[in-house]
């Protein structure tokens, strides 16, 4: 079976617009590029979560579709949505069948976090003279999570910034499992992944069995968490919004002085976010930022 590839070079702010234009036309995946990179290997690769926006300024938006779809009825819904669009500005190519759920992987190349910690696809072999180097091994599926995205790579330098020996850890919205695999790796005696997608629970577990930790990780839904579960240590990489209504709950999650880390935070929502969990029992609150997006990090209080 054939596929249509459709591949479309457009600014951020026309991005919601054509990209819910194509969903709607029956999109089955849609990957997003940074075309302002100078070479292939700095393409950076956005899978978009729920409510997740890109922050480049020009960006390719690459779109499959059954074969068999109407050409002509992609091309009118895109200047529909996005008025004075040049024909030039749109890429159709007929495609062989493939693991198109995947192909995008073709791109993602090992990456460094901190000083220890290594994300590789699941189909480069990682070298064997760097004793010292703790390395996951990723497919994400269809689950948001490669360390490619700023707010990924902000809670992975956090994991590699201290000692998680013997200590527990819930990654509350853990998405491919990247960073509850990530705690593992680098020394933790167990992990619980919380996601209410359960398409995320699965590319989870089974990140989970290709590193060989899955005897360390749980994964529920927030609804199945245990009640009387209580950790060590806490991230989150999800949404504003949702951290901010969270906060009660992360503190019930976590033992006092536990630490944790908070991402998915745009620059200029960090001040209520910070004022939100000051209130709800955190101290010791600090802030990192990569591009446009903020890692909040700090301690649960004594009681």
């Amino acid at each position: 079976m054939a596929f249509l590839e459709l591949s479309l070079t457009l600014s951020a702010e026309q991005q919601p617009r054509a990209e819910a234009a194509l969903e709607e036309l029956g999109a089955l995946s849609i990957t997003l590029l940074d075309a302002d990179a100078e070479t292939p290997d700095e393409h950076a690769i956005f899978e978009p979560g729920v409510g997740q926006t890109p922050l480049w300024r020009t960006m390719t938006l690459n779109a499959l579709f059954d074969g068999d779809v109407d050409h002509h009825a992609l091309v009118n819904a895109l200047h529909r949505v996005l008025p004075g669009l040049s024909p030039d500005a749109i890429g159709l190519r007929e495609v062989a069948d493939r693991d198109w759920e995947r192909a995008w992987m073709d791109r993602f190349r090992p990456m460094r976090f901190g000083e220890r910690l290594w994300i590789y696809p699941w189909n480069i072999e990682p070298p064997g003279d760097d004793r010292d180097a703790m390395i996951v091994r990723l497919d994400p599926g269809l689950a948001f999570g490669t360390g490619t995205h700023p707010t990924t790579a902000l809670c992975l330098e956090w994991l590699d910034g201290f000692d998680l020996h013997g200590k527990t850890l819930i990654d509350y919205g853990c998405g491919s499992g990247v960073l509850a695999i990530a705690a593992l790796k680098l020394g933790a005696s167990h992990a619980f992944g919380v996601d209410n997608d359960p398409q995320a629970l699965l590319a989870s577990q089974d990140n989970a069995q290709r590193n060989g930790v899955a005897d360390r990780l749980s994964l529920y839904t927030p609804d199945d968490l245990p009640e009387n579960l209580r950790c060590d240590a806490l991230v989150a990489n999800i949404l504003s919004q949702p951290l901010h209504d969270l906060a009660p709950t992360f503190a019930t999650l976590l033992k006092p002085r536990a630490p944790f880390a908070l991402s998915g935070i745009l620059a200029g929502q960090e001040k209520e976010l910070l004022d939100r969990y000051a209130r709800c029992g955190f101290h010791a609150l600090e802030i990192a930022q990569r591009e446009d997006w903020i890692r909040i990090s700090g301690l649960r209080s004594a009681p």
